[in-house]
């Protein structure tokens, strides 16, 4: 794919791994408005001036990877390789109308249909804009484990791959105590659950957290109340879908929501 422009609407919570360290997952559209997913990516070892947010378009040299069989996954020849903001496309007002003309380009509505569509290796569907027909709730949940595991940690500390917090300690991102997910119904009645792993909302929690001097349940409650009686009840919401490579084609349903669009309902079109 060589240099590539590409519109920035995911980025999922970080998560370690032993073979890259910390990783983020990154979505977006091109120009056309087709999508690209770009992994792996150590996205808080990037230069500020590199380091993008939601609805910046950036340009990149982008290879395709060969180690994920989905169609739309891509990652930056080197993982030196700069990436470039060359713009973004701001919410214009409440109801997002110039981003809608690139994310909005091929909403699905069935989600048997899209499941379906990643299943047929012929189309391998893993990225997607998904339209509920009706949100049913938003349902938080403890973690089993509430760490990461040790090993993983102990590596961390001999590569020496932190963050630096305001008192210039060090410490490796915190894995999320929670899950946070929608329950929903498609056009069709079919009702779903799935988790949302949008870095935002973990930093929310986050935010939340320190607000209420630690409290955990007044923390996720500041979520869901983000979440169901603000964005499901007010705005226009639409979930960005990712399949995840190992669930791909085993799970009943291999799709996470990996972020969410969310502008003011349109109420009125402009008729000239």
């Amino acid at each position: 794919m060589a240099k590539t422009k590409v519109l920035i609407t995911v980025k999922t919570y970080p998560a370690i791994s032993k073979k890259y360290e910390e990783l983020v997952c990154t979505a977006g559209f091109l120009e056309d408005g087709s999508w690209v997913r770009i992994y792996p990516i150590q996205f808080r070892k990037k230069t500020y001036n590199e380091q993008y947010s939601k609805y910046d378009w950036i340009e990149v040299d982008l290879v395709k990877n060969t180690s994920d069989f989905r169609p739309e996954s891509f990652r930056p020849v080197a993982h030196e390789t700069p990436i470039v903001k060359v713009g973004g496309i701001p919410p214009d007002g409440d109801t997002w109308e110039e981003r809608r003309k690139i994310v909005l380009k091929n909403v699905y509505h069935n989600i048997t249909d899209l499941i379906a569509e990643a299943k047929n290796k012929e189309i391998c569907t893993s990225l997607a804009v998904f339209k509920p027909k009706e949100i049913l709730d938003f349902v938080y949940e403890a973690e089993k484990e509430r760490e990461w595991p040790a090993d993983k940690l102990a590596q961390f500390q001999q590569l020496n791959i932190f963050e630096k917090d305001r008192n210039n300690n060090f410490q490796v991102v915190k894995k999320l105590p929670y899950k946070f997910s929608y329950r929903f119904k498609d056009e069709s009645g079919t009702e779903s659950k799935l988790m949302i792993e949008d870095w935002e909302t973990g930093q929310l929690y986050w935010n939340s957290l320190r607000r209420h001097d630690g409290n955990e349940k007044k923390a996720c409650e500041d979520v869901r109340k983000k979440y169901f009686n603000d964005f499901a009840k007010t705005k226009d919401l639409h979930f960005f879908l990712g399949t995840t490579q190992v669930h791909h084609y085993r799970a009943r349903n291999p799709f996470v929501i990996i972020g969410t669009f969310h502008p003011k309902p349109i109420t009125q079109y402009k008729l000239f």
